[in-house]
């Protein structure tokens, strides 16, 4: 049963909302397209229909797609006088007294109803504004929990509904299941159900399903019409799992059908260069490392090295956990690179990581003899370049004259190009999205018979990705993990201490750092104009109250983004050398920094910190052979904040915080990324629809392998949905 008072009321400071034309004719319901606005349909007043259209809400289509939340059974009506303490019940009649009343934060509505018979009491806490809502003399419909009072029956906070106050007395309700919709302030669940309720006979008809009749019965899913009508007006919670589990079926589909198809056409339609891989080459790669590969950084370099030697471009993720030796694995693949006489590229997402691998690169092949003798040439390119060592580096990397490119974004803009690129590395790849992706690959050249010649490309991540994540966003790419830690690390003690700890804390530092160690100093902004919060501690105040209090007498050094390269440099420069004693940093140094004696590690205000970051930046220390600590000052402001420095008590193993911080955070946040373009699940869950998805999974790499393109006439409308839905995000456009 709806309302059918028509008066409305804004909510004090309401957005203005501007009002459909009105000199539109209208369409009766049982004449609507799924493509109608919702303002041209007869009955439904322009008020409502702006409202709805700022839930999204703007056709009949949309409308219908809009599903509910979840379902709540609604109890057969009787009278008063059949009601039963401590049961749920529902009944109507007419309030015929209100009140407020209690003080302060305790104040209640009451009212008394009456069918004619017999009274029952409302209570509702908390909720004054209803007074003017609820009147003497309105006829209303109200369910809940009945409860012994004062000789009578009460309901506390009942559901309720008016009744016409017009037209005939709607006819008693029997017990079912009452859809509750994602509503507003201005549209209430209870509107969006009867317009639905009014448009759904017809607006359900016009709906085609994208798979066929077979497909479908040998998954037990309902036809998609029927699963949208279930949804709507289930008979039972059975039907409505039924309805729900077609459309999240369907949402993983659809993303698995792009995934693939974007995998096929790569592997399919694009020649990568075949390097040279033999017992050679592998040899004379492996004389120019510092130390022996570890067994995890052997089975993936031999990955690499079976992908590399192929024409098919590669696509891989490598996975490891924090300190795992990832680079070295990459640099192995950059140099089969130019051991078949080609150019390799890096790309990292800050300028500091950049400098850090061109450094650390420059170090591993400038302590090799061999590397020096065979001149492999590195270079950096970054966006805050002078224009003339930017255009000596544009020049050089065209003619062929460097090896091994590493840069930031900068690597991507249409000045940079190679003379032979074959390999591609994307760091952090979780900060890029597959438009980079692509952007790099397109720097491949034209080969001898006119074909374009793509590079091989390969993204690095220490932040271990869950395996439900990994098939739906990164499912275009194969996954090679990196298990165990190279020789001389030692395991990290993590701790969690409250504000009031923070004197305690840094006195143990300063133990530490008596004894010839250094410490990490993290705060989360660079000065307090970064935030809003009166107490944050940012990076510039911290570095004066440690040297003026706890840590005076120590040197003490401060690194952020902001610096300029050369500032940057020389700070970093020195703490590996041993004359910074702290460095008190931003996030900048969560990736790539490597100092073996930094062995304490403390992160100021860590509740505002991500695990993914907090698992990184601990990484920094326990990179020597000496006992590392790693110290999170928090506040658990809330259960989040709290469950997560938790977790990072329990645990070091950054495979085990990927899992718990998809629990915590839910896939929604993490599937709709802004890095990853990919739109957020509506209905599906991967973690708790794991089944559907690997069935969705299969069934689009078996769709893909028999019709790549989806350009079959049966396909069409599968192809067209997709294209909408993930089309632009996964870059199909130049798909078929």
């Amino acid at each position: 049963m709806r309302a059918r008072r028509t008066t409305t009321r804004w909510a004090s400071g309401a957005p203005e909302v501007t009002l459909p034309e009105t000199n539109q004719e209208l369409v009766p319901a049982g004449e609507v397209e799924l493509t109608t606005p919702l303002a041209h349909i007869e009955g439904v007043h322009p008020v409502l229909a702006a409202d709805l259209r700022a839930l999204g809400l703007g056709n009949v289509g949309r409308l219908i797609a809009h599903i509910p939340m979840r379902h709540e059974r609604e109890e057969a009506e009787a009278p008063i006088a059949e009601l039963t303490a401590g049961a749920v019940v529902s009944t109507r009649g007419e309030i015929t007294a209100t009140k407020v009343a209690g003080y302060g934060r305790k104040r209640r509505f009451e009212a008394v109803l009456h069918d004619g018979v017999e009274r029952l009491d409302l209570i509702w806490f908390n909720a004054p504004w209803l007074q003017g809502k609820l009147n003497p003399g309105d006829r209303v419909r109200v369910q809940g929990k009945a409860r012994a009072h004062k000789g009578g029956l009460q309901i506390a906070n009942a559901a309720w509904e008016l009744i016409a106050d017009e037209g005939a007395e709607p006819d008693e309700r029997d017990e079912r299941l009452r859809p509750v919709y994602p509503a507003s302030e201005r549209v209430s669940s209870r509107k969006i159900e009867a317009l639905i309720e009014r448009l759904a006979s017809r607006a359900l008809t016009l709906i085609e399903d994208h798979l066929d009749e077979g497909f479908r019965r040998e998954r037990e899913l309902p036809e998609l019409r029927e699963a949208y009508r279930i949804l709507h007006a289930p008979a039972s919670e059975a039907e409505a799992g039924n309805g729900r589990r077609r459309l999240i079926y369907d949402e993983l589909l659809m993303l698995q059908l792009g995934v693939a198809m974007k995998r096929a056409h790569l592997r399919r339609t694009l020649k990568a260069p075949a390097l040279r891989m033999d017992d050679e080459v592998d040899t004379r790669i492996r004389a120019l490392f510092p130390y022996t590969l570890t067994p995890g950084q052997d089975k993936v370099a031999g990955e690499i090295a079976a992908d590399l030697s192929s024409d098919i471009p590669t696509n891989r993720l490598i996975q490891g956990d924090v300190g795992s030796g990832k680079t070295l694995v990459a640099l192995y693949a950059m140099l089969m690179g130019v051991a078949s006489g080609k150019q390799a590229a890096l790309m990292a997402p800050t300028e500091i990581l950049a400098e850090q691998h061109a450094e650390s690169i420059g170090e591993i092949l400038g302590r090799s003899e061999r590397a020096r003798e065979q001149g492999v040439s590195i270079a950096l390119l970054t966006g805050t370049m002078g224009e003339a060592d930017r255009a000596s580096v544009l020049a050089r990397a065209e003619a062929g004259e460097v090896d091994l490119l590493v840069g930031t974004h900068a690597l991507l803009t249409e000045r940079v190009k190679f003379k032979d690129l074959a390999v591609v590395i994307i760091d952090e790849q979780h900060r890029f999205g597959v438009h980079q992706r692509a952007s790099l690959r397109a720097k491949g050249t034209v080969g001898e018979s006119g074909e374009t010649v793509t590079p091989h490309v390969l993204v690095m991540t220490a932040t271990p990705i869950p395996r439900t994540l990994a098939i739906t966003e990164f499912g275009d790419l194969d996954v090679s993990t990196i298990d165990g830690l190279p020789p001389g690390r030692t395991p990290i003690e993590t701790r969690v201490v409250g504000v009031e700890d923070r004197e305690k804390v840094y006195e143990y530092v300063r133990t530490r750092l008596d004894k010839g160690e250094q410490a990490y100093v993290v705060a989360p902004a660079i000065d307090s104009g970064q935030s809003v919060g009166a107490d944050l501690r940012d990076v510039r105040a911290l570095t004066k109250e440690l040297e003026e209090g706890p840590l005076e007498g120590l040197r003490v050094a401060a690194l952020h983004g902001r610096l300029k390269r050369a500032t940057r440099e020389r700070v970093m420069g020195r703490f590996r050398a041993g004359l910074i004693d702290v460095l008190v940093a931003t996030t900048v140094i969560e990736v790539g920094v490597d100092v073996a004696n930094a062995t304490v590690m403390v992160v100021e205000h860590a509740e505002r910190f991500g695990l993914a970051q907090l698992h990184q930046l601990r990484g920094r220390v326990g990179r020597g052979a000496a006992a590392s600590l790693c110290v999170l000052i928090g506040e658990t402001t809330t259960q989040d904040a709290a469950r997560r420095l938790e977790v990072m008590a329990q645990t070091s193993s950054g495979f085990v915080l990927a899992e718990k911080d998809m629990e915590i955070r839910g896939p929604g946040e993490l599937f709709g990324s802004r890095q990853s373009g990919i739109a957020p699940f509506r209905v599906a869950d991967p973690r708790r629809d794991r089944e559907l998805l690997d069935m969705a999974r299969r069934d689009a790499i078996a769709w893909i392998d028999e019709a790549p393109t989806l350009d079959r006439a049966e396909d069409a409308l599968a192809r067209r949905r997709l294209m909408h839905a993930h089309g632009e995000a996964l870059g199909l456009g130049d798909v078929g």
